[in-house]
Order: structure tokens, then sequence, then C-alpha cells
């Protein structure tokens, strides 16, 4: 990516190559009038809104993170801002895997859909979008408290182990994401994509790592509340920037509950308003449910039971052994012992040996392409794990007349041949590599033969942790599965692009001041060639309302609105929210 654009921003610039990959360009130039509308309005109506609702002061927020009601913002101006409370943002296509997601969320770069909703999506969209994760994410970043969960959740949610089915699920949600914001998408094709959602959803078997953790996300960073079960304020994301929900979920009938590590036990459906929420006393108290979770979680647990989640979950995992030697590969096979403690591990296909999250050199994918296996444990009667071992320790083990040595585990495993160089980090040994080595089983069953080459043995008593991906990511070259569903471009046709200029047209007459006598012209083509809309009417009820100018057209559109607003139910709550924001207009509009 030789011309990947940092923004000059240090969080941005850290970012490694493998998350690079989903990085695209914003292009401003291509939101429309309208998109820079939808913005308007729906920025109005939160601040409208949210000043009484939401946990922190919201303007202060969005001034902080580079943000307008007036205008879609631009990434760099993001940046510029963010980068001042230790934080950047990039723009992507759509849903990127969660792992992803959680990875960007750990070197604090905010991940912000370059798309914006469509008008007929204006409250809610399935979809991730420039208003959910700007106008949502953005403003809270300045919390101290609330950023550093975040960045925490992103470190821990980037080891969590997901399942073939939760890939499947992203698959899911996300081609549906991008049939609903589609123009003129067949309804068919809607109901085609909820129902095979639906099914994978039903069908998800014992939740992952990463399910449970994306409803401890859910549940706080995109839908959390903060304060008391009484009178909560809100801070999650997804009700900040759903100005149908924000609203809606204040009422009696959505139950209120304290956040803990029962929340867990609620899984969420995306396309659907939430009918329970979690209220935290504290950001604190996330922290602590968080490290909760993390406890039961793989990469803390390491042993059996984890190396059965790397096997389940058939994509590159990394186990680690007490020694410190990181093994990232597909997982395959594991043995173990009557006290159900590990004897080996097995990888099928490339796979890399590192150290300390860096890749040992010498041990990469292509070295290791057909994969690795390797005894865990101790040798028979030994005193100490065989990572301990000095030289000498190693000449006690025994050689016989030809300088072979044999080592005996605890598990029946045994390894004999000519040594022929041993990896040793921080005091430990990590890795001894053999020649003319057999592998045995006490049972006979041979692990290894001489004639496959030299055999490099993982050296270490147990498996002590185990995490989704490789560990050098960028020397595996992990290439995330990115997905093939890709978000549509919009064409537009004659009549939608003149309807753009008359927004356009608007938008100079509000900015400049001038041009008043233009609005009546404006407004006589939309009631009669563009009848479907209804927000530019809106925006020109605004300027004649404040100006307290031409009170006949005032009137006019009034009636107008309100009968829309009486017959098109679909249009009767935005047009009566927008008739209450110019009537109680937002005092402190932020600036440029």
């Amino acid at each position: 990516m030789s011309d990947f654009n940092d923004f000059n921003n240090a969080q941005v610039a850290k970012l490694p190559k493998h998350l690079k990959q989903f990085i695209v360009a914003q292009n401003y130039e291509k939101y429309t009038p309208i998109d820079q509308a939808v913005w308007r309005y729906v920025m109005r109506q939160n601040y409208s809104y949210l000043k009484n609702v939401a946990y922190y002061p919201y303007i202060k927020g969005l001034q902080r993170a580079g943000l307008s009601i007036e205008y879609i913002p631009d990434l760099q101006t993001m940046n510029d801002n963010l980068g001042k409370i230790g934080w950047g943002a990039v723009t992507v296509d759509g849903f990127i895997p969660p792992a992803a997601f959680m990875e960007y969320q750990a070197y604090r770069v905010l991940v912000i859909a370059a798309d914006i909703r469509q008008i007929n999506h204006i409250e809610y969209t399935p979809a991730p979008d420039i208003i959910h994760e700007s106008a949502g994410h953005a403003p809270i970043i300045a919390d101290t408290d609330y950023n550093n969960y975040l960045s925490y959740f992103g470190s821990i949610g980037a080891k969590a182990m997901f399942s073939e089915k939760d890939f499947e699920l992203y698959e899911a949600i996300r081609k549906l994401s991008i049939l609903k914001e589609a123009v003129a998408t067949d309804e068919r094709a809607i109901a085609k994509a909820e129902k095979e959602l639906r099914y994978i959803s039903e069908n998800m078997g014992e939740p992952s790592e990463m399910a449970l953790l994306g409803r401890l996300h859910w549940w706080t960073v995109e839908y959390g509340l903060i304060g008391t079960l009484e009178n909560p304020k809100i801070y999650g994301a997804g009700l900040l920037s759903s100005i149908g929900e924000s609203a809606s979920c204040m009422q009696a009938n959505v139950k209120k509950l304290w956040y803990n590590m029962e929340t867990i036990n609620y899984p969420y459906d995306i396309t659907k308003t939430q009918p329970q929420l979690f209220v935290t006393a504290t950001f604190q108290n996330l922290i602590d449910v968080l490290e909760q979770f993390a406890d039961t979680m793989a990469f803390r647990k390491g042993g059996t039971e984890s190396i059965m989640k790397a096997i389940a979950c058939k994509n590159v995992a990394t186990a680690v052994y007490s020694s410190g030697l990181q093994v990232s590969g597909v997982f395959t096979d594991i043995g173990i012992s009557a006290n159900d403690e590990v004897t080996f591990i097995k990888t099928t296909g490339p796979t890399a040996l590192s150290f300390a999250g860096k890749q040992l050199s010498g041990h990469d994918k292509h070295y290791h392409a057909d994969g690795f296996s390797s005894p865990v444990g101790k040798l028979k009667d030994a005193e100490k794990p065989l990572e301990d071992y000095t030289e000498a320790d190693l000449l006690a083990t025994g050689k016989d007349a030809g300088g072979r040595t044999k080592l005996t585990f605890e598990n029946g495993i045994i390894v004999e041949g000519l040594i022929a160089g041993i990896v040793r980090e921080n005091a430990k040994i990590i890795l001894i590599t053999f020649t003319d080595c057999s592998v045995t089983e006490n049972n006979g069953n041979i692990l290894f033969k001489p004639e496959w080459g030299n055999y490099d043995m993982a050296v270490g008593e147990k498996i002590v942790s185990v995490f989704n991906g490789a560990a050098d990511k960028d020397a595996y070259e992990e290439i995330t599965l990115i997905s093939g569903q890709k978000t549509n471009r919009v064409t537009y046709d004659e009549k939608t692009i003149k309807l753009h200029n008359l927004y356009k047209q608007v938008r100079a007459i509000r900015e400049k001041g001038e041009g008043m006598e233009q609005l009546e012209h404006i407004f006589g083509q939309l009631k009669t060639i563009h009848r479907n809309d209804w927000l530019c009417a809106l925006e020109i009820l605004e300027l004649v309302y404040h100006k307290k100018i031409y009170h006949q057209l005032e009137k006019e559109i009034t009636v107008y609105l309100e009968i829309k607003a009486g017959k098109e139910a679909e249009h009767t709550k935005l047009i009566n929210d927008g008739l209450h924001v110019i009537k109680n207009p937002v005092s402190q509009l932020i600036t440029e």
C-alpha cells in the first residue's frame, strides 16, 4: 500500500499491514447535496434530543472530534482533532470482520464506514455508515475512561477465538446490510437474505468467545446506558446515531437491567429495536466485567479446552508454550493424557514459529508449509521443565555411542536423534532442532521419521495461551478473508440529479444569506416534479420561518408538509420532528 495516507496521525501511521488492507479512500466528492442534507437533518435532530439524554456534552464531544452539524465530516479534519486525544480514524467499505474491527480499536483508530445512509433509511440503518460511526462513536472518544475501555476491549477482542459459523454470520449480515442500503433492491432479494440470516443465527450452536464478546460490545459500545436504572443516560453509538431508537429506548416498555457478567446471556438482533438495555453505574464497571470475561478466554486459560477451540475455529490460531514459543497455523489434532493435559499439538498447512510476537528467523510459513507437530510436557523423572535445562542438563539426559540424544516424555512420547541446534529466548530453551530423528508414542505409533528431514521440536511444559490469528500477523501476511460482497456504487438518473441541484441551491442560499427570492421557484419544482421529497421543503421552511419573511410561502409549505405527514405514514415522524426543530431551533450550531 505505497499510497497509504496516514493523515499525519500517529495512531493511523502505526497500523500494521494486515489492517491497512481494509482501508478505502473517503472520496468526499461522492457525497451528494441530499447526503449532506441527511447528515444535517440527523445531526440537528440528535442535538435537539440528545442534549437531554446523552451522557456527555454532545456538542463539546462533536467539536473535540472535529465534527460539525452542518457537513459530513472530512477524514483529515477528524484525524487532526482526534490526534490531540491519541486517537485516529480511517474509512472502510461497510462491515469488516469482527477480529479486524477489534484490532483497530486496540490501535486506537476509529473505523468509519465511508458511505452514508439513504434518505429512506434516515432514522436507522442496519449498515454501518458515517453517521453511526462518526456521530455515534467519535464524540465520546474524548472521555478518557471510555476511550481506555474501548482500546482495552479491542486488545482483548482481537485475541478472541471465533467459529466457522461466526464468519458465515458476518457474511450474511454484511450481505443483508448492503441489499437494504442499495437503491431499488428487489424486496424478494431482501426477504431471502433476511431468511438466510435468520437461519444462520438460529443454528449457531454453542456461542464462541467472539460471539459472546460481540454481545458485550453490543450492550455497551453500541447500546449502552450509564447512570441509574430510573434515570440512565445514553453513551452507546447505536442509540446516539439512531434518531428513532434514541427516543423510543427511554420508554418504560424497554427494560433497563444492570450491566454485569450475566449480560453475555442476552443475544441481540441487528435488524430490530432492542427489547432491553443495560445500564452501568460507571465506565470502570465495563472494564471490570470485561476482565471477568477475559479470565474465561483461551488466551488466558490455555490447556486442552483452548486447543479444542482452535481446532473448532478451522482458521489460523496461535498456541503459546510455557517457554514463550508461539506456534501459528490451523490446528487439526491434539494429544490428551489421562488427566486431561495436552501431550502434543498438530497443525496442518502453513505454520510459523514466533517469540514475543516476532517470527523466528528460518521458521516462516514456507519452511513449515505442510504443518507442524510437537510434544508438550515434562521429561520422565525430570526435576524441572525441559525449557529450563542448561547445556549440562541436556548432556546429562544421556547420549548413545553415536552421540544421539533420547528424550522420553512423561506422556510416553519418545524423541530420538542428533541435536543440530538449540534456540533460547529469555534464558529458556524454546526450540530444539534434531537431524536423523524419530518421534514415537508409547503405543508404537510413529509421529515423525528420519527421512522426513530435520525435526524442529517445540519446548514447553504447558500450553499457556491460545488466541485467534497469527502471532506475527504481518510476517505471516495474514490477508483476512475480505468479503467479495462490495457495497453498491450508486448512479443517479437525470431527475435525481436535478433534485440534487435544488438541495445545493437551498444550501447556498442558507450559507450566503442571499438569493431568498429563488425559494418560491425551488418549492414550485419540488411540489410538481419531486413529490416524493420532503426534506428539501423542510429546509426551505426553516429559512423563511427564521427570516420572518415570505409569510405566504411559509404558510403554503407548512400546509404542504402537514398534508404529506398525514398521508405518508413513513414520513409522518420525520416531518413532525423536522417541524419541531425548526420551531425549537438548535441554538448552538457548531461552526467549522
